[in-house]
C-alpha cells in the first residue's frame, strides 16, 4: 500500500434536498443556497458539485454577460467561504426541450438546444474553477428501441463531446453511466460503454468517467470492480457514493446502508488504485430520508463521510498478508470469514 494520503470530500446543493418524491409533496421547506453552502462549510466539506443551473438559475433565459457576472458572483461566494467548485453538469433532462433525449433526439433542434446548453455550462464551469464538466446521459436512451437507431445516438453523442472538446481545449469530460430511469434503457449504461465512447471522441485522453455506487448496483455490476475498472485506464475522476437496496428505483442511500461489506470493498479499491491522490474528491450524492425532521437534515451527510472513514481504517488495518497468504491457498472460506470479523471489529 502506497503512502496513505488525505481524502477531500464535497457533494451538490441537492444533497439536502426538501423530501418531494414522485408520490407526494415536500416534507421539508426549501431553503436557499446560501444556507446549503453555509451547511455545507458547517460540516468541513471541501468542494461543491453544480448543476450548471445550480451556479446560474433560470440559465436558459440568461444573456451571457448575465451568465459570466452571476458566475463570477458564485466564485467570490465559493473563494471566500474557502471553498471550490469540483464540477458542473449541464442539466438536460428538465427542459421541454429533451424530453425525447438531449444530444440523442430526433429533433435536431432539440439536439441544438442541448449543445448549446452544454457549451454555456463550460463557460460557466471555467469561471467557477474548474476543467471538469461531468455529463449525466439523463434521457439519451429510448422508451421504445424502434424509435431511434443505437448506432446513430452513439455517433450524436460523440459528436455532441467533440464540439465540447472543441469549445475549451482544457476541459474533460467525465461520463456518468447509469443503465435505466428515466429512460426505459440508456445507450452509456456502464463505465465500460462510456470509456468505449471515449475512445470515439477526437481527444481520448480529455474524456474519462464518474462512478455512482448505485447506477452500478442498478446495471447488476460490483461498484467495487467498476472502480478498478476505470482507474486501470486512469480515468476514475470523479465518484459519487452511495448506496441502493436491490434493483429498484435510484435510491440515494446513506453510504453503507444497505450493504456496508460493499461499501468497504469500494473503499478497499479507492485505496489500492490511489484515488484522490491526485486531487480527486470524494462526492456523496445522498438524500435525506422523507420522514427526516429539519433538524436532522444534514445527518446523511454526516454520517456518509463518517463510514467511509471508518472504512478507510478498516481497509488500511486490514491484514493484507494474512488474505494474500489465504489467496494463494485458495482458502476463500477462511478469508471470507476474514473479512466479516474484521468488519465486526473481532
Amino acid at each position: 500500500m502506497a503512502k496513505a494520503h488525505t481524502y477531500k470530500f464535497c457533494f451538490g446543493p441537492w444533497n439536502l434536498s426538501e423530501g418531494q418524491d414522485p408520490y407526494g409533496p415536500p416534507t421539508r421547506p426549501v431553503q436557499s443556497f446560501d444556507w446549503k453552502l453555509d451547511q455545507l462549510k458547517r460540516l468541513g466539506f471541501d468542494a461543491m458539485m453544480f448543476h450548471d443551473d445550480d451556479a446560474v438559475p433560470d440559465i436558459d433565459h440568461k444573456s451571457d454577460a448575465q451568465l459570466q457576472k452571476e458566475a463570477r458572483e458564485l466564485h467570490k461566494k465559493l473563494s471566500d467561504a474557502g471553498i471550490v467548485a469540483e464540477i458542473v453538469a449541464p442539466r438536460l433532462w428538465f427542459s421541454p426541450m429533451t424530453i425525447d433525449g438531449a444530444y440523442t433526439s430526433n429533433d435536431p433542434a432539440c439536439r441544438k438546444y442541448a449543445l448549446e446548453r452544454s457549451l454555456r455550462c463550460i463557460d460557466v464551469a471555467k469561471v467557477l474553477g474548474t476543467d471538469l464538466i461531468v455529463l449525466w446521459l439523463a434521457r439519451e436512451g429510448t422508451y421504445l428501441r424502434e424509435s431511434k437507431s443505437g448506432r446513430r445516438s452513439v455517433e450524436l453523442l460523440v459528436e455532441a463531446i467533440d464540439k465540447m472538446l472543441a469549445h475549451d481545449k482544457k476541459v474533460r469530460i467525465a461520463i456518468e453511466p447509469k443503465p435505466n430511469e428515466p429512460m426505459d434503457h440508456a445507450y452509456l449504461p456502464t463505465i465500460g460503454h462510456a470509456l468505449a465512447v471515449a475512445q470515439l471522441t477526437s481527444d481520448p485522453q480529455r474524456v474519462g468517467c464518474l462512478i455512482e455506487t448505485a447506477h452500478a448496483i442498478l446495471a447488476g455490476l460490483d461498484p467495487a470492480d467498476e472502480i478498478d475498472f476505470a482507474s486501470a485506464f486512469g480515468k476514475l475522476w470523479s465518484l459519487h457514493l452511495n448506496d441502493q437496496n436491490g434493483l429498484k428505483f435510484d435510491q440515494d442511500k446513506p453510504f453503507g446502508s444497505a450493504n456496508l461489506r460493499g461499501a468497504f470493498d469500494q473503499v478497499r479499491a479507492l485505496e489500492r488504485n490511489h484515488y484522490g491522490s491526485r486531487g480527486e474528491y470524494v462526492a456523496f450524492d445522498v438524500h435525506p430520508f422523507r420522514p427526516t425532521k429539519i433538524e436532522h437534515w444534514t445527518a446523511h451527510l454526516e454520517n456518509s463521510r463518517r463510514t467511509f472513514l471508518r472504512l478507510v481504517e478498516k481497509v488500511r488495518s486490514f491484514d493484507e498478508a494474512g488474505a494474500q497468504k489465504l489467496i494463494r491457498a485458495q482458502n476463500y472460506a477462511a478469508l471470507d470469514q476474514m473479512v466479516l470479523e474484521h468488519l465486526m471489529g473481532k
